[in-house]
């Protein structure tokens, strides 16, 4: 196991040392952040929601023009892995592949497709009943709808937004949430929002800019099912602060929510636990 808790590396299916593996130069993933990636947890060796996952990596590439992923040799991938590592993180990389030099796109090119995993994050255990507090960050999300939704390689304003807040253990906090340049919120820098209001849920639109993760839908299919008014829409800043509670979710982490932002408390939803049971369910 490398460093940074690395434990599973294979590229186009071959297995390489994570400690010792490289990137070509030509690839175009390294060059242009051309290319998109899923992060999921393994649980026993397996991926809850995989469909799901596997249709959100499809429809980022072809949003990008980048074609189909072989979702067959992916999951074999994530099944080695499960077999190998049954709990842990995975990072599923497709990127446009090697390329001549120049932004235009080399016809014919082969998509190159990485699986690396890591151990599983030393997070506090206590983060789904305690509740979280969440940073403001400065920086404000360029409007993109050509690239609004995709979970594309190109993550700088996330580095950027995380580099405002030191963790939560030292002062500082789990997640930070961003807006775009009207002040709306959008996400968080690794996770989707959700507020709740007398009841009612609704989570930021991300037709401009922002990431739409696979949790986040797998929320709203939840809400509905269990007949919770939950909605897509506009959220300025101002209701946040008003809001009953807030919560961050992904692949991940599940389902935390926010005990402190922006000098104010919020509640713990009185239907969390169930929704954090239902999240761990695979479907």
């Amino acid at each position: 196991m490398t460093a940074d808790g690395a434990l599973f590396l294979r590229v186009d299916g071959v297995d390489f040392d994570p400690a010792g593996a490289s990137v070509p130069a030509a690839d175009r993933g390294f060059n242009y952040g051309d290319g998109v990636f899923r992060t999921v947890r393994l649980a026993a060796g397996h991926v809850p929601a995989w469909p799901r996952h596997a249709r959100k990596l499809a429809a980022d590439l072809a949003r990008l023009g980048l074609g189909e992923p072989d979702l067959p040799a992916i999951e074999r991938d994530l099944a080695d892995l499960g077999a190998r590592y049954p709990d842990c993180i995975a990072r599923i990389t497709v990127t446009a592949g090697l390329s001549a030099r120049g932004y235009l796109r080399s016809r014919g090119t082969a998509l190159t497709t990485m699986v690396r995993a890591t151990a599983l994050p030393g997070w506090p255990l206590d983060r789904e009943t305690a509740g979280i507090a969440l940073h403001l960050c400065k920086l404000r999300l360029a409007h993109q709808p050509a690239l609004a939704g995709v979970k594309h390689l190109n993550r700088l304003e996330q580095v950027l937004a995380r580099a405002e807040w030191a963790e939560e253990g030292d002062g500082g906090a789990a997640e930070g949430l961003t807006l775009d340049a009207a002040g709306h919120a959008i996400c968080g820098t690794m996770s989707n929002l959700f507020i709740v209001e007398d009841g009612r849920l609704a989570t930021p639109d991300l037709s401009g800019c922002g990431v739409e993760g696979v949790q986040r839908g797998r929320i709203l299919d939840w809400a509905w099912a269990n007949s919770l008014n939950a909605t897509v829409e506009a959220l300025p800043l101002a209701r946040l602060h008003a809001a009953d509670s807030l919560v961050v979710c992904n692949s991940v982490i599940g389902a935390w929510w926010v005990r402190r932002f922006c000098g104010r408390s919020h509640a713990r939803p009185a239907w969390h636990a169930e929704l954090v049971a239902a999240l761990a369910r695979d479907a």
